[in-house]
């Protein structure tokens, strides 16, 4: 039996192959081995050493909850080898690393497994064995089992037939017969679905491809309602089981049909799948297959038979630029998110006031009580990060009894929550100090403010990618040498994941996606001053088209309008 030297648990986000930023407790596989919460983080053990590779963000709390077993890699600093660089060093040549396949995206396997290769080091697959599991047992959660509910035509705005159209006009357009989608929000868009598998993000766990004359989602049936399933019939929406994704990919290749994956999020073991079938495929149809239109290759090089379409999922951009009732929906929650905020900080300070004792939970509980109470409310859309003092230099800080501190009244308190509502989705943070700041203090949160600001106010050419804005918000902050260690901007889902792409505001530049009409992005600069204080400001904006004076080049100009209403403290 060949012995493996060594076990990457997760990679960057414990997405549970689909790329999810939460997930349900029973796939927190790296949080139960190595205690660290964090959304982001990849952890790596071997026969005699565990690392956890995790960014700024959660730098402090990681060094929190890791015990002195495990070595804290912080990434990006200066020094710290990635996670194959560490492998290479630490494995003799000939040492094998164990993954899940399930867990990995295509591309980030293929990453690994071409970076290990240099130090002769062998990517396994793991399909049939996960390691955690084995030792997490009888004591596992079980799988979530909520219903699945059809998100109302008032909140969508487009039907599912007309979406499904328009995805299947983009297969005919690459030459595909087929995509494979295996991302929550994206399956939860396109069918006008809702679910609860995931903590703050209402979705499913699922699996869906669409073809050319038919659609079939894979997913537990004992969620599936009759009013879902009649829904799901009306758009000639097939179910399948959710365990036997594997097995359809594998017909599908076996037929030699061309599929739409986009690698950066379908898992390594879908996508091996299909091309092990291709293979065999072509093996006994001779090497150009039956198919003699040209066709993309992974490379998008021209080629001929089935090989597969390796692009960008089309569902990302079209999710993304909302439609008149996502934007209504958007703009009404978070007027009813307001007024929730206005009666909690009044409450806040009325009880700061008084010298009653609070701790960060229970500020977390109350404004979690103030926002039940609206309409439509359905769940918080992320933990909130309610943290006093030094807490709020804790970029993801998560106050829990027992270990929280109390709201000091002489010090910085940064609150960053949102939830999620029947017709939309919300996320503010916003910093405040209930007596008077020192005078360094000041300085920072007034840089931070310049900087939300300059986002707010901003006006820029059509096809702009964020990255370009992203500097806007740094500027005051970098004249005195500082910075912050996080985007400036995410996307946001319109009833649906509080984060999502493609586009960011960010000095990733990387990430060439133009802001465009309809997105909505979050303005959220900030400063983190370790063990003293954090700073951080944060509106949502939706990008509209404004009307200047002048149109240089023909083109258009586009800016923002708010869609958060509470105000900012400016005042001490």
């Amino acid at each position: 039996m060949s012995i493996l030297t060594s076990v990457a648990i997760n990679l960057i986000d414990c997405w549970h192959g689909f790329q999810s930023e939460f997930i349900a407790e029973c796939y927190m596989r790296r949080a139960y081995i190595s205690g660290f919460t964090g959304s982001a983080g990849t952890a790596v053990v071997t026969k005699d050493k565990a690392a956890l590779w995790t960014d700024g963000r959660y730098f402090l709390q990681a060094e929190k909850q890791l015990s002195s077993s495990w070595i804290l890699m912080r990434a990006g600093s200066l020094g710290v080898p990635t996670t194959s660089e560490w492998l290479n060093d630490v494995l003799s040549p000939g040492g094998r690393v164990g993954i899940d396949p399930f867990l990995f995206s295509h591309d980030a396997a293929k990453e690994l497994k071409e970076a290990i290769s240099k130090k002769n080091l062998e990517l396994v697959y793991l399909y049939d064995l996960n390691l955690v599991d084995e030792i997490w047992k009888e004591s596992r959660p079980k799988p979530p089992s909520n219903p699945i509910r059809v998100h109302d035509m008032k909140y969508a705005g487009l039907d599912v037939a007309s979406k499904l159209s328009s995805l299947r006009a983009e297969l005919v357009g690459t030459g595909a017969s087929a995509i494979v989608i295996s991302m929550l929000d994206e399956v939860a868009w396109l069918l006008n679905l809702r679910g609860s598998d995931v903590p703050h993000s209402p979705v499913m766990y699922a699996y869906l491809i669409v073809e050319v004359d038919g659609a079939k989602l894979f997913v537990d049936n004992s969620k599936v309602t009759k009013e879902v399933m009649d829904h799901l019939k009306n758009a000639s929406v097939e179910l399948r089981p959710y365990d036997s994704i594997l097995s359809e990919i594998r017909r599908l290749g076996a037929q030699g049909a061309q599929l739409w994956l986009d690698t950066s999020s379908v898992n390594a073991a879908i996508v091996e799948t299909y091309k092990s079938a291709l293979d065999k495929y072509r093996s006994n149809h001779g090497s150009k297959g039956k198919i003699k239109n040209k066709r993309y290759d992974e490379s998008n090089g021209l080629s001929e038979g089935p090989s597969g379409v390796y692009m960008r999922s089309p569902i990302s951009l079209a999710k993304a630029l909302k439609n008149p009732a996502e934007l209504e929906g958007m703009q009404n929650c978070h007027l009813r998110d307001a007024a929730a905020l206005a009666q909690f900080w009044c409450w806040l300070e009325e009880e700061i006031h008084n010298n009653v004792e609070l701790t960060e939970v229970d500020v977390a509980d109350k404004l979690l009580e103030f926002r039940a109470k609206k309409e439509g409310f359905l769940d918080t859309s992320f933990d909130t990060i309610s943290g006093s003092g030094a807490n709020g230099a804790i970029i993801h800080y998560r106050a829990e009894i027992g270990s929280c501190s109390v709201v000091d009244p002489n010090k910085l308190f940064l609150l960053d929550s949102g939830a999620q509502y029947i017709d939309g989705t919300t996320d503010i943070t916003r910093t405040v100090h209930f007596g008077e700041p020192t005078a360094r203090e000041k300085e920072c949160f007034t840089r931070v403010l310049k900087g939300h600001i300059a986002i707010d106010q901003a006006v820029f050419p059509e096809n702009t990618p964020g990255f370009v804005l992203d500097a806007f918000a740094r500027s005051s902050l970098w004249k005195i040498g500082l910075d912050y260690r996080h985007g400036t901007g995410h996307g946001v889902g319109a009833a649906l994941n509080v984060h999502e792409g493609p586009q960011s505001i960010s000095y990733r530049y990387g990430n060439t996606t133009p802001l465009q009409k309809g997105m909505i992005v979050s303005n959220e600069p900030g400063y983190y001053e370790d063990h003293a204080f954090g700073i951080r400001i944060e509106n949502l904006l939706h990008v509209q088209e404004i009307n200047t004076p002048n149109r240089y080049g023909g083109i258009e100009y586009l800016g923002f309008e708010k869609l958060t209403f509470f105000p900012i403290q400016v005042c001490y």
